[in-house]
């Protein structure tokens, strides 16, 4: 734990050295407060609740979470410095747990400076604060998952771009693996045990009810699963790395 820490902490003033931390605060804070008081039509609907601010989440995650991720371990390649890492005397996993935890610390944070739209939503009517701190737990989840993947990707090129496409297309696949469009393209030719196990991949019908207030264990066991099992790929891919 003590390696994982001075990791931790070491990447997460890595964020702040630079002007992409903040510029990413401003841009998440921004389309958040505009895709829920403007796009999501929060003052026609006539409606005190967050459902627009958290339906918009996923589509949020899919860009700005890769645009995090993407330096995590391409920039560590490029630059050489991941030999220098693997020099170190601290385990692969120490390394790659410590600096996913900085991220999705760094997520985190972004979320808890929203506190003013919630403030406003309390202020203009009487929501259901429990569904609120579900959608924000929902949230924080799903963009663990996202992190996992974005860092998994990370670690496959040295190319900052490479790892910013590649963990958006996959990210998108997680997304819509729920949807008609996808389902009803695998219903022609797979069994129904296959479709129904596709469907519960997607990212939007795990977070769908969390960000509803409806609390249900597999949806945490799903998150926890997915990003245990992308954590556990990206340690393996940095193995082969050390192993060159």
């Amino acid at each position: 734990m003590k390696n994982i820490s001075i990791i931790f902490n070491r990447e997460l003033a890595s964020y702040f050295s630079t002007p992409i931390a903040y510029v990413f605060l401003v841009i998440f804070l921004l389309l958040s407060g505009s895709f829920t008081f403007y796009m999501g039509n929060f003052y026609e609907r006539g409606q005190a609740d967050l459902l627009p601010f958290f339906g918009f989440h996923p589509w949020l995650y899919l860009f700005l979470v890769p645009a995090i991720t993407m330096k995590l371990w391409a920039e560590e390649r490029k630059s050489g410095t991941i030999e220098l890492i693997l020099t170190l005397p601290v385990k692969v996993s120490e390394v790659v747990i410590g600096k996913y935890l900085a991220a999705w610390f760094f997520i985190a944070l972004a979320l808890a400076l929203t506190f003013p739209i919630w403030i406003t939503v309390n202020y203009l009517g009487s929501p259901d604060n429990g569904a609120i701190i579900s959608g924000y737990l929902g949230s924080l989840l799903m963009s663990g998952g996202f992190l996992a993947i974005g860092s998994c990707m990370s670690s496959v090129t040295q190319n900052q771009v490479i790892a910013f496409i590649i963990s958006i297309v996959v990210c998108f696949i997680f997304l819509l693996s729920g949807t008609n469009l996808v389902l009803d393209f695998f219903n022609a030719w797979l069994p129904q045990e296959a479709v129904d196990a596709i469907a519960s991949l997607s990212f939007l019908s795990h977070f769908s009810s969390l960000s509803k207030g409806v609390i249900d264990l597999r949806d945490f066991i799903y998150y926890i699963s997915l990003i245990s099992v992308f954590i556990y790929i990206n340690i393996e891919l940095v193995n082969l790395k050390k192993g060159e």
